[in-house]
């Protein structure tokens, strides 16, 4: 007699060695017979849609969902040789820097049908090396990275594999395929002019071990210089960086010895912590010492005095190169394969005229 607790397991037939057999997957052709259209049909809907009516492609996905049903997108990709899948290699996800540009990568390539796989190299070039060699082997459709300085090895493999590839947040007059960012060394250039413009003379940094912020820190001293101005200290912050760190490089620096009366931040994160250090330690913000930050964050227009910034439309970059990539997938000419976001410097409470 059958027992009514029993479930579907309980009733498959041990195999040769004694074990449960697996339940059976579920199939394309189980797929089709639910929605009631030839097999080849469905492979149409699920692996290349433009050549499926609308209503059709709603019949299979409802089939699919119904049956918990999984694409294999390798089979469909032997047909059409994509495999929808684009893969970005970012820094750190700890704060906004890159969060946003990776939202906004993600949100254009959702909208046209791409997967992104997205992996943290952690500053690292090694990291972003090995991370390339396991991803190329997947085969995306393309690769989104993270600066314009990379292990030697990477240009290599990317040119060899030929695949669109888009380098963010910075500007190269030669890059591996397509470049969309900014220029490092205008931005340290024009926030050095915006701080002499204000009267200051006194200057120190706190910046990342990030090559990136160390270039706009050094085009930065470079325009100092020219005014016969040197900072008076630089402390370098190992990334991610953190609030805690920008407050224990202030201590450090003003530890020293050094009164200074701008710090220049290489991100606001670094900019609120020694914003923190400041109200701490008594020293009047902006009255006593200016401080400016980089990115402008979310929370930027809102720490107490707001933070000066350099604003990047970091959204821009991600959907920007969903854009390019797709373009160039889809085999469509580029009016430009270097697209400059630009960027602004943003006066808040924590900059003042120097008297």
């Amino acid at each position: 007699m059958h027992d009514p607790f029993e479930t579907e397991d309980d009733l498959l037939l041990p195999d040769a060695e004694g074990a449960a057999e697996r339940p059976r997957s579920i199939t394309l052709k189980d797929v089709a017979r639910l929605a009631g259209l030839s097999p080849i049909t469905v492979s149409r809907a699920l692996h290349n849609p433009k050549l499926v009516k609308p209503d059709t492609i709603a019949r299979v996905k409802e089939a699919a969902a119904a049956m918990g049903y999984i694409p294999n997108m390798l089979a469909g990709s032997l047909t059409t040789k994509r495999s929808q899948l684009i893969a970005a290699v970012v820094p750190q996800l700890s704060n906004s820097m890159f969060a946003e540009t990776v939202q906004g990568l993600n949100d254009e390539l959702s909208a046209h049908g791409y997967q992104l796989l997205l992996s943290l190299s952690n500053y690292s070039r090694q990291k972003e090396e090995d991370l390339l060699t396991a991803i190329l082997s997947r085969q995306p459709d393309g690769v989104v990275l993270t600066g314009i300085t990379h292990h030697p090895a990477v240009r290599k493999k990317l040119l060899a594999t030929g695949i669109p590839v888009v380098e963010t947040w910075d500007l190269t007059p030669s890059p591996i395929d397509i470049a969309i960012g900014f220029s490092q060394e205008r931005i340290g250039e024009q926030v050095a002019q915006y701080l002499l413009g204000k009267g200051y003379k006194r200057f120190a940094s706190i910046c990342a071990r990030d090559e990136r912020a160390i270039r706009r820190r050094e085009a930065l001293e470079a325009e100092l210089a020219r005014h016969d101005i040197a900072p008076l200290a630089t402390h370098l912050a190992t990334p991610p960086t953190t609030l805690n760190l920008g407050r224990e490089a202030l201590r450090a620096i003003l530890a020293a010895g050094h009164a200074p009366e701008v710090i220049v931040c290489s991100s606001d994160v670094l900019a609120q912590g020694a914003l923190i250090e400041a109200t701490v330690q008594g020293i009047s913000v902006p009255d006593q010492l200016g401080i400016m930050g980089f990115g402008d964050f979310d929370f930027s227009a809102h720490t107490h005095p707001p933070l000066s910034s350099v604003h990047i439309d970091k959204r821009a970059i991600g959907v920007q190169a969903a854009r390019s990539l797709i373009a160039r997938i889809e085999g469509k000419a580029l009016r430009e394969k270097v697209i400059d976001v630009g960027f602004r410097l943003i006066e808040r409470g924590t900059t003042r005229t120097i008297v």
